[in-house]
């Protein structure tokens, strides 16, 4: 007989400021052992260094959105891509779900496509990072840094 789960640290619905599932996509674009970041401009997070990433849009598959995310904002095509990180999110803004890609090989040059967006993207060593870290990247990264695959936020655990 399997045991039931509490749900109780799960916000209710009516909590929670949306009732759609928004779908992100982060990419964790390492080269020479180096982590790009690109700090933010003129959105949720100004001046926060981030993970090149977004939504997935409706019709798209996370590979898809994964490969269209680093042509938009990067101008680069992945050679390689590997999912490593799934990040469940239920806070005050809402529910999201994470998922983290690893490009390890791609081709083309990084550019800053969407200046408007980014003020720039800068590869970091992976133990040297900036200490103003977008918020919700923080606890992806440290998941990636400490090998987890699968983390879950709720608001009991965000306090």
């Amino acid at each position: 007989m399997t045991s039931m789960t509490s749900i109780t640290s799960i916000p209710s619905i009516t909590s929670i400021s949306s009732d759609s599932i928004k779908i992100g996509c982060e990419l964790f674009v390492v080269r020479d052992n180096a982590l790009l970041l690109g700090k933010r401009k003129n959105c949720y997070g100004e001046g926060t260094w981030g993970l090149p990433g977004g939504h997935l849009e409706y019709g798209e598959t996370l590979i898809e959105c994964a490969r269209r995310e680093l042509r938009e904002e990067l101008d680069i095509e992945a050679l390689s891509l590997h999912p490593i990180i799934i990040t469940d999110n239920l806070n005050y803004r809402g529910h999201y779900v994470h998922v983290s890609f690893l490009v390890k090989e791609f081709s083309g040059e990084i550019r800053c496509n969407e200046p408007h967006l980014c003020y720039e993207w800068r590869f970091f060593q992976q133990t040297d990072l900036p200490a103003n870290i977008f918020p919700p990247h923080n606890k992806i990264l440290k998941a990636y840094f400490d090998g987890k695959c699968y983390l879950q936020e709720t608001e009991a655990s965000l306090s």
